[in-house]
Parts: C-alpha cells; sequence; structure tokens
C-alpha cells in the first residue's frame, strides 16, 4: 500500500491545477496514526476559498486510496509564504505561463519610500524582463495581471507574500 503521504501530495491546487499542495508549499504534515490519517495544511492567505475544496479533494484521495478516517487540520502559525513554494512549483508555474514569485520581503526594517519601487517581472513566454503591471488582482486575490512589452503577451504573476 501506498504511503498516505505520497497520495496526499498527488493533490492538485483548486486555483493553480498546475501545483500539487505540496508543490505550493500547503501541504504541512501528513502522519498515520492507529486512528487515522492527519493531514496539516496552511492556507495562503487567512480566509483563502479555496481551503474547502483542499480539504475535500485531500479527504477524497485518501478515502480513494484505501485509508478511513481522514481528519484535515488547518494551521496558521507559521503563516504561509510564497517561499515555500518549491523549485519543481515554480518551474510548473512558468510552463503554464504564470511568472513565478520572487523571494518575498523580509527582514527589516523597510525604508519608506513615496512611491514604490519599479517590480522586475520577467515574462513567463519570452523570458524579457520589460513588463508592466495592468492590475493589483487577477483571477484570484494572490495573482496579479501583467503585460510583457517586448511580446505583447499578458500573463499572471503569483505575489510575493
Amino acid at each position: 500500500m501506498v504511503s498516505a503521504r505520497a497520495v496526499a501530495e498527488t493533490v492538485t491546487d483548486p486555483e493553480l491545477p498546475m501545483l500539487t499542495l505540496a508543490d505550493l508549499g500547503v501541504l504541512r504534515e501528513v502522519e498515520e496514526t492507529p486512528d487515522g490519517v492527519v493531514v496539516t495544511i496552511t492556507p495562503t492567505y487567512t480566509g483563502c476559498p479555496a481551503m474547502d475544496a483542499m480539504r475535500s479533494d485531500l479527504r477524497s484521495a485518501l478515502h480513494q486510496a484505501g485509508f478511513g478516517a481522514v481528519d484535515v487540520r488547518t494551521v496558521l502559525s507559521p503563516a504561509w509564504t510564497t517561499d515555500w513554494i518549491t523549485a519543481t512549483g515554480r518551474q510548473k508555474l512558468a510552463e503554464a505561463g504564470i511568472a513565478p514569485p520572487g523571494a518575498a520581503p523580509r527582514g527589516g526594517p523597510i525604508p519608506l519610500t513615496l512611491t514604490a519601487p519599479p517590480k522586475r517581472v520577467a515574462c513567463p513566454r519570452c523570458g524579457s524582463p520589460d513588463t508592466e503591471l495592468l492590475s493589483e488582482f487577477s483571477a484570484t486575490a494572490c495573482k496579479a495581471l501583467r503585460r510583457c512589452r517586448a511580446c505583447a503577451e499578458p500573463f499572471e504573476h503569483v505575489k510575493e507574500i
């Protein structure tokens, strides 16, 4: 029989189906106990509407693999960060035409400026760094909509958090 962890690692994200929950860094822990399986996940942000679907998909995959009781728990600390997206996950995003996030801002102090510094996000299609922000929000709150000035193609970018 395959391990519960191996099964849980195959479950895809409902909003970014090219990524598994493991690729996204949302899947934290999978423990097989005498009473069943305990899965721990962390949302990408508090109130993420995809959490119910993630829990349901995890339960379904584990039940289909022959596991009985499945308890999916949510932990908020430490908070999820885009730094948890795996290298494979970042590659899958780029292959799907979505610019992966850069490193999340960490440390302090953060200098106060009157204007935001220009953000350099490479186009996932042609690789050009000459892109522009069209909207801070895209299909989901965790993505922004950008356009490449070189190839003129629009694309989504997973925002750094």
